[in-house]
């Protein structure tokens, strides 16, 4: 019961994700939202290793964990959340959420070349089947009125090949999961401080409202930091990944709830026949792996 309470826990935050950004754009700019969010999470999550240490169970880290951590930084905060957070300032919240959500199929797709999987007929039909759902949302047009900006949407799909690639080089890691992402955002943070200082943006950091600094407080924690370290502690505390891993298919479909509801868009029907195409897609890969 406690692993599926804490998956669910982590569910309804991840439910909360593309809301959040969405409102949050309106107070400020991607650049701001992804400095604020990615400060406040390295915080709770070095926190939450200080708090560890002092209880005597925090693991050591090395001099190859850290150069990994770089690499995984300049992915992810850095890369990813400037990249997301600038589709979704130009796209319906439910339709860049659709299309985020296409990351595990990339992730099959760039497994082959990167970890030496074995691309067989049904991945491909997996595959097919969730990016037709990309297809239906871009035929399908924008919900709530005008054109969808094609750039844009290539900028969510772009997001999902670089969450995918940080998923790699995480499966690759050794070590402590919290700890690796704690140092991740340790240099992603850098990354952005550094972007903000080249790009003159980080002078806007100074005259933000405070509606922006709520959301991106709650970003901080519920989408970035926390509810990974709670969804970690789910797959640990489950006797098989299956016990709590389907309950994440719940997330899009929250979602659509929460974009609804507080953000105000109109769902559209090809909204959600897009977003089964690719959950159809997902589970046909997830069936797939089992066999």
């Amino acid at each position: 019961m406690k692993p599926r309470l804490l998956a669910l826990i982590a569910v309804v935050f991840w439910s909360t994700a593309a809301s959040a950004f969405k409102l949050t754009l309106r107070w400020l700019t991607p650049f701001q939202l992804v400095l604020l969010a990615s400060a406040v999470s390295t915080a709770a999550l070095w926190t939450m290793i200080l708090f560890r240490k002092k209880c005597g169970i925090e693991p050591e880290s090395s001099r190859y964990t850290i150069l990994k951590s770089a690499a995984r930084g300049l992915l992810n905060p850095f890369l990813y959340y400037l990249i997301l957070l600038e589709a979704y300032n130009e796209l319906p919240a439910q339709i860049a959420m659709v299309i985020n959500y296409l990351w595990p199929v990339v992730l099959m797709i760039l497994s082959v070349p990167l970890l030496k999987q074995r691309m067989t007929l049904k991945m491909i039909a997996a595959s097919g089947v969730s990016f037709c759902g990309i297809g239906v949302l871009a035929l399908g047009g924008n919900p709530i009125g005008g054109q969808l900006p094609l750039f844009a949407m290539g900028l969510a799909l772009l997001s999902t090949v670089i969450w995918a690639l940080f998923w790699i080089l995480n499966v690759r890691a050794s070590g402590d999961a919290v700890r690796n992402l704690a140092e991740s955002f340790i240099f992603g943070l850098l990354y952005l401080v550094i972007y903000g200082v080249v790009s003159g943006k980080i002078a806007g950091i100074f005259t933000i409202d405070l509606h922006g600094v709520i959301g991106s407080v709650y970003i901080g924690l519920f989408e970035m930091g926390i509810t990974f370290v709670i969804w970690h502690k789910a797959l640990e505390l489950s006797e098989t990944t299956s016990e709590v891993g389907n309950l994440i298919y719940l997330t899009p479909f929250l979602a659509l709830v929460f974009i609804g509801t507080a953000v105000g868009e109109k769902i559209g029907l090809w909204t959600i026949a897009g977003l089964l195409l690719v959950i159809s897609g997902i589970i046909l890969q997830g069936m797939h792996k089992r066999e």
